[in-house]
């Protein structure tokens, strides 16, 4: 078949319709020349879209008419459709927070479709400078009621949305090979075990506005502790299987499946456990992926004396997370203030640390202030030319080995619960 492009030579209406226009400025940027699969997926997308055709837009079309498949095979068992997918998403994020900030329209790829959408601009979007430095960002002390209802509501989506990606994690076939840093934690023949955030503690720990220690939350009645008092018998029965429920969230499966389905090797290496099940004896030996920050993964806790960046807040339950810089660099600030609550427009931000275990492993944590944060992070770790990025950041050459151990600083914007647009904003080596 002939690709979108050969298409686009033979088609004026085509040549001659802004959007386009707009496909062609973005495909003549570096990012996308150097990527050939990219430069077929994003034309194939738009041409499609543009002469009414978005529906033949499914996982298993592109699968055969642009990456070459055969007719029969199978997008559960082949993920290559998605994860460009993913990186077309980014890249595109990447270009109009830089080259193509100055865009009138903007094309997006909604999570979860192929359908590019075309949107104009109604006044030019707005620049960051990161070098730029800034007054330490004040943490407000602000009530946010939250009705008794949303806690269970939230508790069901999550487990279906949790569930099928799991699942899916599990038969999706690993890759052949892994960029550093993901190599330092899929080595290919040590068990890594990828420890993704309790979502019940985190609720727990804003309705009765406690937090609790690693100490504590190792307590088999942790939950029932943080039980808030005189409670509604509706409001009991919530809370209870709040309390007696394991759910995680929707951003942290999603960084499992993606960073999972990137590890070389035998997949029975790889296990899932939530933060809840984990014991102090289990993180002895082998490497582990920390999802979450320490007010939903209390694991993190035991490193944070190691990292520059730590998460703060004020009252729990009522004021915004942070994260504090405790050794602030020219241009650097002393506080960076993510997302008011998950859901809302904004920017959020996370770090990513790779440190040694105190066995013979590596830990590799990744923290967003909200989810939206930490999806970032596991989608800028699995993006093409991250390592690269990291590196340039960290100001080291060549392949940088297991001995290296670094932690970054990261921001991304975030629209309707989708976060993009990622950068480094700071980077520290750990000795």
């Amino acid at each position: 078949m002939a690709s979108s492009l050969q298409t686009a030579e033979v088609d004026d209406d085509l040549k001659t319709d802004p959007r386009w226009q707009l496909i062609e400025r973005i495909l003549a940027t570096g990012p996308f020349q150097k990527s050939g699969r990219l430069r077929e997926l994003l034309p194939y997308m738009a041409e499609r879209t543009i002469h009414g055709h978005s529906h033949e837009l499914t996982e298993h079309n592109i699968g055969i008419r642009v990456f070459g498949k055969a007719a029969d095979y199978s997008p559960a068992d082949d993920s290559s459709v998605r994860v460009h997918a993913r990186q077309l998403r980014l890249k595109l994020h990447e270009y109009f927070d830089g080259e193509g900030r100055s865009e009138t329209m903007v094309v997006e790829i909604p999570k979860g479709f192929y359908t590019p959408v075309f949107r104009t601009l109604q006044q030019p979007p707005m620049q960051h400078v990161m070098e730029t430095p800034q007054p330490p960002v004040p943490v407000p002390e602000k009530k946010r009621t939250i009705p008794p209802a949303v806690p269970w509501v939230v508790a069901s989506i999550l487990a279906a949305i949790c569930v099928g990606l799991i699942i899916h994690m599990m038969v999706a076939p690993a890759q052949a090979t892994v960029r550093w840093p993901l190599s330092s934690v899929f080595d290919g023949s040590n068990r890594t075990q990828i420890v993704i955030a309790d979502v019940n503690y985190g609720m727990l720990r804003i309705a009765s506005q406690k937090g609790t220690t690693l100490e504590e939350y190792l307590r088999p009645n942790v939950q029932q502790s943080l039980m808030p008092p005189h409670l509604s018998e509706r409001e009991s029965r919530i809370m209870s299987y709040i309390a007696s429920s394991n759910l995680t969230s929707y951003a942290d499966v999603v960084v499992a499946t993606t960073l999972s389905g990137m590890a070389p090797g035998d997949r029975r290496l790889i296990s899932v456990r939530s933060a809840r099940d984990l014991r102090p004896r289990d993180i002895e030996e082998g490497n582990y992926i920390f999802v979450g920050s320490p007010s939903s993964n209390p694991w993190v806790a035991l490193y944070q004396n190691k990292l520059n960046f730590m998460e703060g807040e004020g009252v729990i339950g009522e004021s915004m997370k942070y994260f504090i810089n405790k050794q602030p660099r020219p241009g650097e600030q002393k506080t960076y203030q993510g997302l008011e609550f998950t859901g809302s427009a904004g920017e959020d931000y996370a770090t990513i640390s790779l440190l040694p275990t105190a066995g013979r492993g590596s830990v590799l944590i990744l923290q967003g202030l909200q989810q939206e944060g930490t999806e970032a992070a596991g989608l800028f770790l699995a993006d093409e030319g991250s390592d690269v990025k990291i590196k340039e950041a960290l100001g080291l050459k060549g392949h940088p080995g297991d001995s290296v151990h670094f932690e970054l600083l990261i921001r991304t914007r975030a629209v309707a619960g989708a976060p993009n647009a990622t950068s480094i904003v700071a980077a520290r080596l750990i000795p």
